[in-house]
């Protein structure tokens, strides 16, 4: 041993060293070409994780009525049915709010833009070019999609085709869930497939309570803040209530982007007294979310870092831009509960030592059985 070491080039800690880089260098290039497939296939892809998504919306549900000795494919037809009627009823309510309200919030941001440069003074000419510069991003924006009517249809056409697509695959996904496992664990090399079906099932459980817990918050948030404009009298309560629960869904910066439309049009229609109040309300809200909502909904099922899910953001918005923002978080929930299943699984290994150590007690974790996902 120690001739080998005096021979060997480098050092032990030097090749143990290069072999880490080594092993990192190759995640990061899986990482990367699976970003880049994703990135070139997402008229393929988003549809798919859309269906993930909604199937772990649904997943109670649809057990539920399994349960209640409902035939497979009709209790997945019903739960997709319950999926058209709440989206399309929220999705009203929603755009109608917007229609209604949207053309007196716009209004009561400009004159908010407009107070506040008299108020700042010489910079306000800082703030008028900001408010011009964005305009002239969202402009560009969504340039492409208004500069005639074929691209509008195009993109009418591609959002729907990818909707029904989405819904489809929720069919089979609810479906034939027990068979996606039987193929996974056919697929799996060696008798590594008891692990990735455990994997499987802690990425997904992450993902269902994500949503879960995000759609409760997102609600009880909406509520609130709208309650709360109601009572001072802020015009567009609706509409912004229902901009706070769509917003919900990206983390933190959803929040914050709904809560500064807010005080801005209740400084514009109310004065500044009511905005203070207005900025009470949505920090109430905020506070309430963080300190007792989040703690109590999602700290059971999902445990992220608020650094994690803003950097997730960050990356799904530069790859994906808006739909990249809405993914980041559940795909991160979902690798973040297959690491914790690898870690506990070499954890539980290198303590009790040994080779017979190697692959999980018969029994298994109660998280680990089908039936132990929350009905």
């Amino acid at each position: 041993m120690n001739r080998d070491e005096r021979e060997a080039l480098l050092p032990l800690g030097a090749r143990r060293t290069a072999a880490w880089c080594g092993v990192a260098l190759l995640v990061v290039a899986v990482v990367a070409v699976a970003v880049w497939l994703t990135v070139h296939l997402k008229a393929a892809v988003t549809p798919v994780l859309l269906a993930l998504l909604g199937s772990a919306l649904l997943g109670p549900l649809y057990r539920r009525l399994v349960a209640m000795k409902l035939n497979s494919s009709l209790a997945s037809g019903l739960t997709c049915a319950a999926l058209l009627v709440v989206v399309g009823g929220a999705g009203y309510i929603v755009v109608s709010a917007l229609i209604d309200t949207g053309d007196q919030i716009v209004s009561s941001v400009q004159q908010a833009t407009r107070e506040l440069s008299k108020h700042l003074g010489g910079s306000g000419a800082s703030l008028g070019d900001l408010t011009a510069n964005a305009k002239e991003l969202a402009e560009k924006f969504g340039g492409r999609a208004a500069t005639g009517l074929l691209s509008g249809i195009s993109l009418v056409g591609q959002t729907v085709a990818a909707a029904v697509l989405a819904l489809l695959l929720t069919f089979f996904f609810l479906r034939d869930a027990h068979k996606a496992v039987g193929v996974l664990r056919s697929w799996a090399p060696g008798d590594s497939g008891p692990q990735l079906e455990r994997m499987a099932r802690r990425g997904f459980e992450a993902v269902e309570g994500f949503m879960r817990g995000t759609t409760v918050i997102a609600l009880i948030d909406a509520v609130c803040i709208t309650v709360g404009l109601l009572i001072l009298g802020v015009p567009g309560a609706v509409g912004l209530g229902a901009l706070v629960f769509v917003g919900a869904y990206i983390p933190y910066l959803g929040a914050f982007i709904s809560g500064a439309v807010a005080v801005l049009v209740a400084l514009a229609d109310r004065g500044f007294v009511i905005a203070l109040w207005a900025l009470g309300v949505v920090l109430f809200v905020q506070v309430l979310e963080g300190h007792i909502l989040q703690p109590m909904v999602q700290s059971r099922t999902v445990h992220m870092h608020p650094a994690v899910v803003l950097l997730a953001i960050t990356a799904g918005a530069s790859v994906a831009g808006i739909l990249g923002m809405l993914l980041a978080v559940p795909l991160t929930a979902a690798a973040t509960g297959i690491l914790s299943e690898l870690h506990e699984r070499y954890a539980a290994g290198s303590d009790s030592g040994g080779p017979g150590s190697e692959g999980p007690p018969s029994g298994g974790s109660s998280g680990d059985t089908p039936g132990s996902a929350p009905a």
